[in-house]
């Protein structure tokens, strides 16, 4: 069940009971933006308080190493990735991934938090054709982000 709050001034949607997570309205704007005007790359996501904000956006320009190295080494994040490629046939695609990213180095609360919160928060983004969770930088290599793509 979700419910209109307000905080400090700001629309958020307030989460239900059993994640008690809100998501911030502008994560919600931008990633709408990422997926039909492709005016960003990547958006990286934090838990602030008692919900999900906005932390980074890369523009059209940036790579995919770009975006890995914007990701904290010792915290948690959500991420997506506006990935093009092309096919065996030699046509342009585009797919968008959400990532969960929660380092081996990171707190244990957080990583509790960020793992019980990610369905309700992926559920905001409509739009999301691949989901990769990782621990370490190898687990989200350029090869596997492109094996999961095709």
């Amino acid at each position: 069940i979700l419910c209109r709050a307000f905080a400090n001034g700001e629309n958020v949607w307030q989460a239900n009971a059993a994640s008690g997570m809100a998501v911030h309205d502008d994560c919600k704007l931008k990633f709408h933006e990422l997926k039909t005007k492709r005016i960003y790359r990547f958006i990286t996501f934090k838990i602030e308080g008692q919900q999900v904000v906005v932390d980074k956006i890369g523009s059209p320009e940036e790579d995919y190493d770009a975006f890995t190295a914007s990701l904290p080494a010792d915290e948690c994040r959500y991420a997506v990735f506006d990935f093009d490629f092309t096919t065996d046939e030699n046509c342009q695609k585009s797919k968008i991934f959400f990532i969960a990213w929660s380092p081996d180095t990171s707190k244990i609360r957080s990583k509790m938090v960020y793992a019980s919160s990610k369905d309700r928060f992926k559920r905001e983004l409509d739009g999301i054709q691949v989901e990769l969770q990782a621990t370490d930088p190898s687990e989200m290599s350029l090869d596997i982000v492109k094996g999961r793509a095709i």
